[in-house]
């Protein structure tokens, strides 16, 4: 009887194995092989990059943005402070704190002009570190998530082209005075001519300048519309004194006019404010009434008005009390009438 023929069982079907996949297993510095060893799941150990690594990165770049931030502002504001403190000599010191010539003590200026500035020109800095800083967080966080930077950052320059272009005034406004706070062009406090608006500057902004007139009006003054600034409070200012001799002696009105001049550099009130001697110039201008001539003294700006007013005075009493006053006098009520000091007497009145 033949003997039976073995029958081989046919192979059912090939069962994969329950193991990451071999490229999972290569790549990402065999974080797969460690996740696949640790916990024994596939779909964790295929998935690990994207759950541990990519998570950990943007936050680890989220961490040093506001640390970043924290830093930059942080020495923002010390150089804040410490450029507010008027005993601290800095760069952003006014520029008539930095003439010694403008005066015995610096330290008398009140710090509110340079507390504005410094504040201003902090704010800006403050605010452009931030934006720069969480612009480039964000593009790095965007391209963790794989996403393509070329179509966004052109997207936003034709945005930012566009917003230059419908905000030209504002950005004017901004740039003009963030070089108005750099350069020190005015400050609180200062008399300036800003061309429409004359008097005391109140408040210093980035955009806006306020400036309260002779007459009390307050007059707000974009800063990108100021064309020209007149700043009569820096460094040293000058009192210019013309004074009309009539047709007397140059050389005695002169010499009374010295005098009368001089006394004003040994006022114990004035001397202060006198920053170099004053100086008679001499024959300024020839009219048809006489000669005129010209006195200046180099004052602070401060002390400019004072000393001027108080120079007119001391000139006007010294030429009356010479008696060129009534000689002068005396040639406008006869117009032809020689001097006193001609041959001669002067005629009386016509009938």
């Amino acid at each position: 009887m033949p003997s039976p023929v073995p029958v081989t069982p046919s192979p059912g079907p090939t069962e994969t194995p329950d193991v990451p996949s071999p490229e999972c297993l290569t790549e990402s510095l065999s974080l797969c092989e460690w996740a696949w060893d640790l916990t024994g799941s596939v779909w964790f150990a295929e998935g690990s990059y994207w759950i541990l690594i990519k998570p950990l990165r943007i936050i680890l770049i989220l961490l040093l943005a506001i640390a970043a931030r924290w830093l930059v502002h942080r020495t923002i504001r010390r150089l804040v402070r410490t450029t507010s403190d008027a005993g601290v000599p800095t760069m952003l010191r006014p520029l008539r704190e930095r003439i010694p010539s403008a005066t015995a003590d610096p330290g008398e200026f009140v710090p509110e002009r340079r507390r504005q500035r410094a504040e201003a020109i902090g704010s800006v800095l403050r605010s452009l570190s931030t934006a720069f800083i969480y612009g480039i967080a964000l593009l790095m966080v965007l391209k963790e998530f794989s996403f393509d930077l070329a179509p966004l950052l052109a997207s936003a320059g034709i945005a930012g082209v566009a917003l230059g272009f419908g905000a030209q005034s504002l950005v004017k406004d901004l740039i003009a005075g963030l070089f108005m706070l750099i350069e020190d062009q005015y400050g609180v406090g200062d008399t300036v001519d800003l061309g429409e608006a004359t008097g005391v500057v109140e408040a210093v902004g980035l955009r806006v300048t306020t400036v309260r007139d002779g007459r009390g009006v307050l007059w707000y003054i974009r800063n990108g519309e100021v064309v020209r600034v007149g700043n009569k409070s820096q460094g040293w200012a000058l009192a210019v004194v013309d004074l009309p001799i009539g047709f007397a002696g140059t050389e005695e009105a002169t010499a009374v006019l010295r005098t009368a001049a001089a006394s004003i550099a040994v006022d114990p009130e004035l001397a202060p404010s006198v920053v170099e001697p004053p100086q008679v110039l001499g024959v300024e201008q020839v009219t048809m009434e006489g000669t005129i001539i010209r006195t200046v003294v180099k004052t602070t700006a401060e002390g400019q008005p004072a000393v001027a007013r108080e120079l007119r005075r001391r000139l006007a009493e010294a030429l009356e009390n010479s008696g060129i006053t009534a000689r002068i006098a005396a040639v406008r009520g006869f117009p032809g009438a020689p001097s006193s000091e001609g041959p001669g007497t002067s005629p009386g009145p016509r009938p």
